[in-house]
Parts: structure tokens; sequence; C-alpha cells
């Protein structure tokens, strides 16, 4: 069964839209998709490295989803404050969250008014799981943006992923699940892909279908964002891996950091 209503939905880029797309029974199946035993299996303890390394104690989750990454670093005694901008989600996360013996501290925020809503501040801010693609404008990336490194202490990280679009519109998508999107029995693949959109088509076991508008975000120019609006030094991984192919990985993430360093 389909579950749209656009009449035209390739023409739909807007960053509002994902309201609309993340209904609940979409949100009662992302589980299905991501897997959390295979995703753990994939990306292993990358984050928790990448945050422990820098002494990162408390963390604003700002793309929660259904609470993978929340409760994982809970797991590994580092508070986390989990925000969403679907309330679809942090309710599936709270759920999640507590069948595994977490309470999350969730936050129903808009990252463009992020301040509006968190009035603490954070050693990090993590924005996963190719969620910063959902902001179609660039004056909504730039203003998020600027949101996320308010919310940091003078000396703290954004870690930011996002799919590698740039190998997507070069080659095609090629994509074998092994990170992120792992569930085996269920089909992830771009539906229309130009260089405004990447639309998703998600079929699950019951043949229920779904689809996600994105922004195919070039990887240069969200390092070149985070920059301009004031991160310092920028690392980014392949998979994982600091040393990568452009071309062959799945998903970027990148690391910025906020302390900054006065030019000699």
């Amino acid at each position: 069964m389909e579950n749209h209503t656009e009449t035209d939905p390739v023409q739909i880029r807007e960053s509002d839209h994902y309201q609309e797309q993340y209904m609940e029974e979409f949100v009662d199946k992302w589980d299905e998709l991501i897997d959390w035993d295979a995703r753990a299996e994939g990306e292993g303890e990358f984050f928790v490295r990448e945050l422990k390394k820098r002494n990162v104690k408390k963390v604003l989750d700002v793309a929660t989803g259904t609470g993978y990454h929340s409760v994982l670093l809970k797991k590994h005694g580092i508070e986390v404050h989990s925000a969403d901008g679907s309330m679809n989600m942090l309710n599936k996360a709270f759920a999640n969250a507590s069948k595994r013996g977490h309470i999350l501290r969730t936050i129903h925020a808009d990252w463009r008014w992020l301040n509006r809503d968190v009035h603490e501040d954070y050693d990090a801010v993590i924005c996963l799981g190719n969620s910063f693609t959902h902001l179609f404008e660039e004056r909504d990336r730039r203003k998020a943006l600027a949101e996320f490194y308010s919310v940091l202490k003078y000396d703290g990280f954004l870690i930011l992923d996002q799919r590698n679009y740039n190998a997507m519109l070069k080659h095609g998508f090629s994509s074998k699940h092994t990170y992120y999107y792992a569930g085996d029995n269920v089909k992830a693949e771009p539906e229309h892909l130009d260089e405004g959109l990447a639309r998703f088509r998600y079929e699950f076991t019951d043949k229920s279908v779904y689809h996600l508008n994105m922004f195919p975000l070039d990887e240069k120019y969200t390092r070149r964002l985070m920059k301009e609006v004031g991160f310092q030094k920028i690392q980014t991984y392949g998979d994982f891996k600091e040393t990568y192919k452009e071309d062959e990985a799945d998903f970027l993430v990148h690391i910025a950091e906020k302390s900054y360093d006065q030019e000699k």
C-alpha cells in the first residue's frame, strides 16, 4: 500500500515535509529497517570511542529517531538529552529505551529554533542517521548549524553524518546497507534522484511502502557551511574509517570542533 498523498511527490522539496512523512505506522516499522543488533555490529563503538577520547560527558542527540544512539551512549555512562522534530519518533524512542532499562529525557524541538526548547549547554551535539538532509533550504541548514553551535560549550564538538550523495549521483545507488540500514528484509533504495532531491522508497515485509524526500548534500558543501557558521577543524570519516575512497563509502561522518585556535 502507498502511504503518501502528494500528487507530484518529486516536487515536494521542503524542510518541513518530514513531519508528514514520519507517520506513526512508518515509525512503528523503522526498527525493522535499522535492526539495532546489525547496526551495532556494523558501526561498532565508533561514536562512543570518538566521544570518550574527547572527554565528552554530556551529549545532545538532536535526531534521536527511535533512540538507538541515545541508548548506546547511556549504556556507556554518557549523559544524553534526546531531541527530535517528530513526536512519533520521540514516543518510539522513549518506549525503546524503557524496554532496555533506560529513561530518556526527551525534547520535542525543531533544529532551526533549538534554543527555544533547549536551555543547557553540551560537550557534544550528535546529528546522525542522515537526518540533516531533511533540510532543503540553505538558510535552514545554516540556521540549524548555528543553533547546534550555540548549545555547545566553548570546546564542544558536533558529529554529523550523511549519505555519500556525491557517489550516488555519480555512479548510481549501490549501498549494501552494511552500517546504517541493516534490516535484511526491508528494501530501501532511491526511487528518484537528482541534484535537488533524493526520494527514498522503503518496502517492508508486509508489502507496505513509505517514502522520504531528502536533499542530496555535497560533502564539501556540508564542510564549508560548518566552517562558515564558526566550526574550526573538521575531520571526515568514510564508513567509520579515517582513510577511505570518496566513491566507495556509503556514509560520511563529519566531526567538527568549536574550540577556537587563534592564528599567530
